[in-house]
């Protein structure tokens, strides 16, 4: 499925007129359909893939260490990563023996899941944090001391540097801890990175209203790829302006709260709660203007008014949020057709655009032609004249 296959069929919904990027490899068609039954059109890019943990040579390799001398102390960070060791352990003909070596270990899980695998598994966790939080994990290891003790942390996926789990390892690393990795579910970037370039550009063209994340993996692949692309400062830009970022959790948003990407996420990590959360949270972050007697909001590929869904040309619509961005003053032609792509140096291309627009908008008065300077969006308020531009 490639981004822009997705479009919500649902005609109302506190998402209607929103488009959404979801970059999950697992359950992205029950992801999809949860935010298209309230209203959102959805573009789905796969950030990552995920290896066969029967066929991952590294884990096979870690897992015979461990069945040889264990670790003191496991941290279990995910359920599905432990079931699947587990699982791939099965496939070895080692899981008796695996799971013989973690009876005397210290075992530690993040969370519920990774707190139900490890019972799933014939084990007992040893301790818990409250917060589902990798950081309480770490603070509740350096309290205790780790200095000469062997500790085995359940990795994502590949290391990177917007990772947080490797710089968890880190810090045990200076407190003293001889730290082994176990590199469960191994992920790699896509091998067909088309999908994922094009959701890139939505998010930097501003044809985007939110993209979310359910993994720190997704997060790191997608950094990855826009560096490798050079457009890196750009994603981060549009990440931090104009384009929500919206993450099941304070794991996944870890890489992005590092380079001060604003995020949000819902109380519980679950892949429901997060299609709540964004529905109840991203028509609250987007203004709704008064205009001209009619309430507008903008969306990164259409306008609301008074509640009805209108769609306009990319040429209206980019002159719309110029206007938006100075609700009130007026914005010469000249500016304006700076906006417009391909605009040229003629300032007709920007009125035949605007007379679209009002169309388009289905009342005229909406935008104002101020004679000899250019349009005013005719929002319900005042503005000092010397606001004006």
């Amino acid at each position: 499925m490639k981004a822009g296959d997705r479009i919500a069929d649902c005609e109302s919904g506190p998402l209607t007129g929103f488009t959404i990027g979801i970059t999950a490899a697992r359950r992205a068609n029950e992801f999809a359909a949860l935010l298209e039954r309230r209203g959102a059109q959805v573009e789905h890019a796969p950030a990552i893939e995920i290896i066969p943990l029967a066929d991952d040579a590294e884990l096979r390799s870690v897992t015979d260490q461990i069945i040889v001398n264990a670790p003191e102390i496991v941290v279990a960070t995910t359920g599905i990563g432990f079931r699947g060791w587990m699982e791939a352990a099965e496939d070895w003909g080692v899981a008796e023996r695996l799971v013989a070596a973690l009876e005397p270990t210290r075992l530690l899980a993040r969370g519920p899941k990774a707190k139900g695998a490890i019972r799933a598994a014939g084990l007992r966790e040893e301790w818990s944090p409250p917060n589902e939080s990798s950081s309480e994990v770490l603070e509740h290891l350096l309290d205790e001391g780790v200095e000469g003790t062997r500790v085995g942390v359940q990795l994502h996926g590949a290391t990177t540097e917007w990772e947080p789990l490797p710089d968890f390892c880190e810090v045990l690393r200076e407190a003293g801890a001889e730290v082994l990795p176990i590199p469960v579910y191994r992920w790699l970037p896509p091998q067909d990175t088309t999908a994922m370039d094009q959701m890139i550009s939505a998010i930097v063209g501003g044809e985007m209203d939110a993209v979310s994340f359910t993994s720190a993996p997704a997060v790191a692949s997608m950094l990855g790829r826009a560096q490798d692309t050079g457009r890196l400062d750009a994603l981060l830009d549009a990440l931090r302006t104009d384009v929500h970022v919206m993450c099941v959790g304070s794991v996944t948003a870890g890489p992005l709260a590092a380079l001060r990407v604003p995020t949000s996420r819902p109380n519980r990590f679950r892949l429901g709660a997060l299609a709540r959360h964004i529905a109840e949270e991203l028509p609250r972050r987007v203004p709704t203007l008064r205009v001209a007697g009619h309430d507008m909001s903008i969306r990164s590929r259409s306008v609301m008014v008074d509640g009805e869904l209108r769609p306009l040309s990319p040429a209206g619509l980019t002159l719309l949020k110029a206007l938006a961005r100075r609700p009130g003053r007026v914005v010469s032609r000249h500016a304006l057709l700076t906006e417009l792509p391909g605009g040229g140096g003629d300032t007709h291309a920007v009125e035949t655009a605007m007379a679209r627009l009002r169309a388009g908008l289905g009342d005229p008065r909406m935008i104002q032609t101020v004679v000899k300077r250019g349009y005013r969006l005719s929002v319900d308020v005042e503005y000092e004249e010397g606001e004006n531009a």
